[in-house]
């Protein structure tokens, strides 16, 4: 087997391991702030938000500093030291007596939680451009699947007490990162490295340097509006079926799970034949839409069958992000994909500041006491405003600025 084939399977185990371990803890975290809170779950929701701050501003500071040192000491010792990082951040939390400990815990994850840029950027070396769309759509179907495992075990771990699904991921992130350590090569060879500059690698200067590639630039506007829209899922979905319908830790788990096994079937099936047959432009175009009717359709669910309804054509939304990337990475060359995907993760770094607080601040407003009227639907319908904004922009970009592409082979 080849060492890019090796690579490329340590790569998807990375990032199917790391997402268990994220799905394990999601179903967990409202009742775990409400035993170290004792608030409702309205009440839960602003620290929940707090929490994703402070680990969104740890990887705004850091991750374009971690993609910088991966372009000069390669792919193979960043990736490694965050895995292991990762694994120590989920028993410190396991552990925490109170919230503040939560909250240190989220410090060292948001520091050694770059690992996915560093897998994009790892991909990017070992694929050609012309199928770089394909390859992080099999990234992609691995958050899929991790979402089909891990919040199914985190909501039955769960039941079994709160600090369990910790415990798990724990296991799962150091296992990874012990894997890797016997059997993942380096993808980054000497001829193509360079040299760490500190004013490039600052989370403002990661950003700002996107403006050095107009196209990459212009169209990373749109991606920051996704980015945004996201939240309304990521961040308030435990919050809002318990809010609303009354679920459990365990059918929490299981909805999610059933969200994972469709992004699955879209991003690692459907799309190997969707980016071939109608290009990339199109299916992210296809994609955005079916975002922003997926979130528009879970907001205004009146009925817990409606959200499965729902989650079959809002799958086809995992369409958007490998075209997305796909393009992006199209335009840059082989010695600053690293930079190139710290800087998108700083840019996604950036849209969680933004929109986890604004989402869970539109749930905790629309569902406390004196709401002005009560709709706990209000962050979803928000997200899908920006998706709908997104869709504006980037067809303007692709193909009203008429742009002139510089794609660059490895």
């Amino acid at each position: 087997m080849k060492n890019s084939s090796k690579g490329l399977i340590f790569i998807l185990i990375t990032v199917l391991i790391d997402v268990i371990g994220i799905g394990l803890i999601i179903p967990i975290m409202p009742a775990l702030f409400q035993e170290l809170t004792g608030g409702t779950v309205s009440e839960s929701s602003t620290y929940s938000a707090y929490l994703v701050f402070v680990y969104s501003l740890m990887q705004f500071v850091f991750s374009p500093i971690i993609g910088g040192l991966s372009d000069k000491y390669g792919r193979r010792p960043v990736l490694l030291l965050s895995l292991f990082g990762f694994g120590m951040n989920y028993i410190f939390m396991a552990l925490s007596p109170t919230i503040g400990w939560l909250f240190v815990g989220r410090v060292i994850a948001g520091i050694t939680g770059a690992s996915f840029s560093t897998a994009n950027a790892y991909i990017a070396d070992i694929t050609p451009f012309e199928k770089r769309a394909q390859s992080f759509g099999l990234v992609g179907a691995m958050f899929g699947l991790g979402f089909i495992i891990g919040p199914a075990l985190g909501g039955v771990l769960g039941e079994m007490g709160t600090r369990m699904p910790f415990y798990a991921a724990a296991g799962l992130s150091l296992a990874n990162w012990l894997y890797g350590y016997f059997f993942l090569p380096e993808s980054l060879s000497a001829d193509k490295r360079r040299e760490f500059n500190i004013r490039r690698a600052n989370p403002i200067g990661s950003v700002v340097n996107l403006r050095k590639n107009p196209f990459v630039f212009s169209l990373t506007t749109a991606l920051f509006l996704v980015y945004v829209s996201g939240f309304a899922t990521q961040g308030t979905w435990s919050f809002y079926t318990i809010e609303k319908f009354g679920w459990s830790e365990a059918e929490i788990g299981l909805s999610l799970a059933f969200l994972g096994l469709m992004a699955a079937a879209v991003q690692g099936g459907l799309i190997r034949y969707t980016i071939p047959k109608i290009g990339p432009e199109k299916s992210l175009f296809l994609g955005l839409a079916m975002n922003s009717l997926g979130l528009l359709g879970f907001g205004l669910a009146s009925q817990s069958w409606m959200l499965y309804a729902v989650m079959v054509y809002n799958a086809l939304s995992g369409l958007a992000g490998p075209a997305f990337q796909g393009i992006i990475s199209s335009h840059v060359p082989a010695n600053e994909q690293g930079e190139l995907q710290g800087g998108l993760t700083s840019l996604m770094s950036i849209a969680a500041i933004i929109g986890q607080p604004l989402m869970l601040g539109l749930f905790r407003v629309f569902t406390r006491e004196n709401a002005p009227f009560y709709f706990p639907g209000m962050p979803f319908v928000a997200g899908s405003l920006f998706s709908t904004i997104s869709i504006i922009l980037a067809y303007r970009i692709i193909y009203k600025k008429n742009i002139p592409k510089v794609a660059q082979k490895n």
